[in-house]
């Protein structure tokens, strides 16, 4: 369990990272772009990723590049809405994406639709209701309505998903796969930087280039210290989801409330309760 909780606190100091940047007066999207090359090169060499898997007949391009250019414009995304809603319901908004995953699990690919995951269902549809109740004022954002980029989160990262579940179908290695994405949004988020550069935006700073290298350092330490979890707990799957997605919301609750202030409405937190028995539900369905 170890690793679950290393790779939770990854996740969620990399929500914390979005927060601060403003106020360190970093750019966001200059950290974000970096934040790719970082975790392309720990990809490399930590993973080992057979590249020459793609050379496979049956290799589903259109998702791998769809992975490259989701995964940059979904962190933008993040970013602005853990400005806008907080780190407690972007987290959760985060996590609950795999209610859509599941949806898509079993539409798309089959897999048996049980009492216990359709519960869990029902049960997080209504957790999400619960934190899209006016999140911007429960996160102190000064009234604005942070439901939009809330909503963007959770179904972009449940896409995230769909496309990884796809990959993994046709057989491509996921450590290739995460090569290939990270490697190509590093390259398309450089050439928009340069880009708004020439025409007059943020130059390239040194302070940038270090928040998108601890950044990217964190968000790759999270996908590794999944891995290792699952491979720790290999006979314990649903164990390592749940406490992985509970870890998540519980430490995001913790840091947003304690360490940033941020306000959540009675709505919100029966939300934040009904995503946790929701997360156990859809875990026990799949043990």
């Amino acid at each position: 369990m170890f690793y679950v909780l290393l790779a939770a606190s990854c996740s969620v100091l990399v929500s914390v990272l979005l927060k601060i940047a403003r106020r360190h007066e970093v750019d966001v999207a200059q950290a974000i772009g970096w934040n790719y090359l970082a975790a392309s090169i720990l990809c490399w060499f930590l993973l080992q990723p057979p590249l020459h898997s793609l050379q496979q007949p049956g290799t589903p391009w259109p998702s791998l590049l769809g992975l490259a250019v989701v995964l940059p414009t979904l962190f933008l995304v993040l970013a602005h809405c853990v400005r806008r809603a907080g780190i407690v319901l972007t987290d959760i908004a985060q996590r609950l994406s795999l209610l859509l995953s599941l949806l898509a699990a079993f539409l798309l690919f089959g897999e048996t639709a049980s009492t216990l995951k359709l519960t869990g269902l029902g049960l997080g549809l209504l957790a999400v209701v619960g934190i899209l109740a006016r999140p911007g004022q429960a996160a102190g954002s000064g009234g604005v309505s942070a439901w939009p980029a809330l909503l963007t989160v959770w179904t972009g990262f449940a896409l995230v998903d769909v496309m990884l579940k796809h990959i993994a179908a046709a057989g491509t290695p996921f450590a290739a796969s995460l090569q290939l994405s990270f490697g190509l949004a590093f390259i398309g988020m450089a050439t928009w930087l340069g880009v708004r550069a020439a025409r007059g935006g943020a130059g390239l700073t040194l302070r940038n280039c270090a928040a998108g290298l601890l950044l990217g350092t964190l968000n790759f330490c999270n996908i590794l210290f999944y891995i290792l979890a699952h491979r720790a707990l290999s006979a314990q799957p649903a164990v390592v989801f749940a406490s992985m997605n509970i870890g998540v919301v519980v430490l995001g609750t913790l840091v947003g409330v304690f360490a940033f202030r941020e306000r959540l409405s009675r709505l919100n937190q029966a939300g934040i309760v009904l995503a946790i028995v929701a997360i156990v539900l859809i875990a026990m369905g799949k043990s």
